[in-house]
């Protein structure tokens, strides 16, 4: 079955690397139309030139863009973290200790509860534009319940990712508990997840344990995350770059030497549609720093230092509870520096970067998603507005019109 979506005012296809205006303009098309055919798009153009289809929807002038692509979310978990916000929000400085609560929390959780609040998440960042979607382990933190937080996310979103190494639990010793982290919890959380992280933070894991950690999921075909940066000056961004890791998330913190080397790892990368060469992501997390009241991720420093950018939600119950990339890039282009395109391409193919899937089929069979192309999986949003500008220009408005997921339409 094929549907042709015509009348469309503003295609915004996020298919350029040059950090240009001119090369952001060429992104975007004017009375554009796109054909989905199934989970494929089959056709990108001109209305005007656009082929027959089974069925036909008419996007009545309004803006379209790729679904968001959120590369980093803590989406299995239980329980409530207000008191700890309302605290942040009277002075209190945020630190990683606040993790055990929602801990405590998930433990206590059935299956068919956690089943249901994940769901629920998923659901609630679909209806508002995210078509694809990773998320954590991360609030189990013994081997049990990380492997059963893996099954259950496995089911509900696109990518999962072992996050064993979120913090030593109270009362633990923090070697053996990398220890574990490294062995026995790995072992019982690999056939479920594509990615590992660490939370490289004072508080945390030291730069020491997290090498252990990203080595031994390495080791074991992992693809590699890291959390860093984020509370203050750190080895995150060092040791990401050391290893190879895919994304750097945070970021709040950086140096010149952490720039330069987060800029090193793009010199050999050619461009949208190449899988070689593709260097060491730099996830900003907006509404995380907002909520945590910290220094705003230097976006605009990294983008201008050739560094590619990712934006994601953050959506976790203790920093950052909310789902909402158009907040996210709203925050972005008003207090961060970025141009509505820049930080739109930052939610859709920065995202798809970050997470490998910006590119043809991989080795998995997946389809590349974050920009849209021909053979590319049919993940769009119709805003109700002419132009992506008015994420911006009207900031938390619900401009969210329509959404296909894969070639099924999901709002």
């Amino acid at each position: 079955m094929t549907l042709l979506i015509d009348n469309i005012g503003e295609l915004s296809t996020q298919d350029w690397k040059d950090g240009s205006a001119e090369a952001a303009a060429a992104s975007v098309l004017r009375d554009a139309a796109v054909v989905l055919d199934g989970e494929c798009i089959a056709w990108v153009g001109t209305s005007s030139s656009a082929p027959a289809a089974d069925e036909r929807y008419d996007a009545g002038g309004r803006a379209a863009l790729p679904g968001w692509v959120d590369s980093h979310s803590h989406l299995v978990f239980a329980g409530d973290r207000t008191a700890e916000f309302e605290a942040r929000m009277a002075g209190q400085a945020y630190a990683a200790g606040g993790i055990g609560v929602t801990t405590k929390a998930t433990r206590g959780a059935s299956d068919g509860e956690l089943r249901r609040l994940l769901a629920a998440r998923v659901a609630e960042a679909a209806a508002w534009g995210t078509t694809y979607l990773e998320t954590k382990t991360g609030y189990g933190l013994d081997v049990e319940n990380e492997r059963r937080s893996a099954a259950l996310a496995v089911e509900a979103v696109d990518e999962v990712t072992y996050l064993g190494a979120h913090l030593v639990p109270a009362g633990e010793d923090p070697d053996a508990y990398t220890d574990l982290v490294c062995g026995e919890m790995l072992d019982a959380v690999r056939p479920y997840v594509r990615w590992a992280d660490v939370f490289c933070e004072r508080g945390a894991f030291t730069e020491e344990q997290s090498r252990r950690v990203l080595l031994a999921c390495r080791d074991v075909g992992l693809g590699l995350r890291v959390h860093g940066n984020q509370l203050g000056p750190g080895a995150g961004v060092r040791l990401a770059v050391e290893v190879g890791a895919a994304s750097v998330d945070h970021v709040n913190f950086l140096d010149d030497a952490d720039v330069e080397a987060l800029a090193g790892t793009w010199s050999e990368w050619s461009g949208p549609e190449s899988a070689e060469g593709v260097g060491t992501v730099a996830t900003v997390l907006p509404a995380c720093d907002l909520s945590t009241r910290a220094p705003l991720a230097p976006a605009r420093r990294l983008l201008d230092a050739g560094v590619e950018i990712a934006i994601a939600s953050n959506c976790n119950p203790g920093t950052s509870y909310t789902s909402s990339i158009a907040f996210c890039v709203t925050t972005a282009v008003l207090q961060m520096g970025l141009s509505v395109q820049e930080a739109v391409r930052a939610a859709t193919f920065g995202g798809a970067l970050a997470l490998r899937r910006h590119v043809g089929r991989d080795e998995d069979g997946q389809r590349a998603v974050g920009s849209i192309a021909v053979g590319h999986r049919a993940d769009l949003q119709i805003l109700d507005a002419p132009s992506a500008t008015h994420l911006a220009y009207r900031p938390g408005m619900p401009l969210t019109h329509a959404v296909w997921r894969a070639g099924e339409r999901v709002r």
